[in-house]
């Protein structure tokens, strides 16, 4: 089997970045004799030359409209489509997307949470829709004091702090980054991620920047306590590398959080900023132990999505238009 991955994700510094560096990966290391992995950051071109049987858009804004091969599709995180008045520009784009999405042969999510969202705000066969979770990438463990010790001098960070990872790069109110900051605290908060100018006007924090792993795995390891101050989101990777850390995590209740990490995390009731900054003074350790769950795990479950994306079956669309797709059979992977 020949599966052509879109790699133009591969630089992005947030999570469609980091799934795609570790999805393509481990499918190179998990392939089969006979199976081969194209990286592809031209599409279109490498359809019409390589030819490949199937084509994996790891983002919902690569997906084609009008593939010449069978579609698979990753979904991250539809909580956005919940929230229409914090989106100004939605439009034809977007919509197009949807539809690309619609008619792809399968479809993968990583939590049942986000599975309900492609049914109910897409409008997607369920069985079409396969949970295949994320994992902590390699780089992600427990770092040695000396190593803990070089990064926080490196980055002048505090003796002890509270700890946010993600993109700052566009201000999103569903993430409560503001509220956060100007919640009163003890320990000093350390905000991880690349930035754009309107970040630096959050008040009481420390930004790092983008870290490369080694530094983020140290930063991490060196945290009091992790901060998840959003309830939404498809997944928490962020919690998953802090626990193969050996650090705590607190998070706002969600329904793909408390999917994912169920008794590792302490979980606060949603938007209760002081309940969060509370319960992360109070984090102690040892952390819970992280999740078993590995990407060689994610690649042989995908590997199977691309078989079954080769079995081609023609079924109605669940929202009764006249929408028809080709897809794989009804029966699905069992949800990770």
């Amino acid at each position: 089997m020949r599966v052509a991955l879109d790699g133009r994700p591969v630089s992005d510094p947030n999570g469609v970045g980091r799934y795609t560096r570790c999805l393509l990966r481990a499918l190179r290391d998990t392939a089969a004799a006979s199976d081969e992995v194209l990286e592809t950051h031209h599409p279109s071109t490498t359809m019409r030359s390589e030819r490949p049987d199937v084509l994996h858009s790891p983002w919902i804004a690569g997906a084609m409209l009008h593939p010449p091969c069978p579609l698979v599709v990753t979904i991250h995180d539809l909580s956005w489509l919940k929230r229409p008045s914090e989106r100004l520009r939605t439009g034809l784009r977007m919509r197009l997307r949807h539809l690309a999405v619609q008619r792809a042969a399968r479809v993968i999510v990583p939590t049942e949470a986000v599975a309900e969202d492609a049914v109910t705000q897409l409008r997607l066969e369920r069985g079409l829709v396969l949970v295949i979770g994320e994992a902590a990438d390699p780089a992600m463990y427990r770092r040695t004091p000396d190593e803990i010790a070089a990064v926080r001098e490196r980055l002048r960070l505090p003796e002890d702090y509270l700890l946010w990872v993600g993109g700052l790069q566009h201000p999103d109110p569903g993430r409560h980054l503001a509220k956060l900051a100007a919640t009163p605290r003890t320990l000093p908060l350390v905000l991880v991620g690349p930035t754009r100018p309107w970040a630096h006007e959050l008040p009481e924090v420390i930004l790092t920047g983008r870290a490369a792993d080694a530094e983020l795995a140290a930063i991490y390891s060196g945290a009091h306590a992790l901060l998840l101050p959003s309830n939404h989101g498809g997944f928490g990777l962020q919690a998953v590398e802090a626990l193969a850390c050996g650090t705590p995590v607190v998070a706002c209740e969600g329904p793909a959080l408390r999917e994912v990490l169920g008794d590792r995390a302490t979980f606060v009731q949603p938007g209760d900023m002081r309940a969060l900054i509370a319960a992360g003074e109070s984090a102690t350790r040892p952390a819970p132990p992280p999740l078993p769950w590995t990407w060689e795990d994610a690649a042989r479950a995908t590997w199977g999505v691309y078989a079954r994306a080769l079995a081609p079956v023609e079924m109605p669309r669940a929202s009764g238009r006249s929408v028809r797709r080709r897809a794989a059979g009804a029966g699905g992977l069992e949800p990770q």
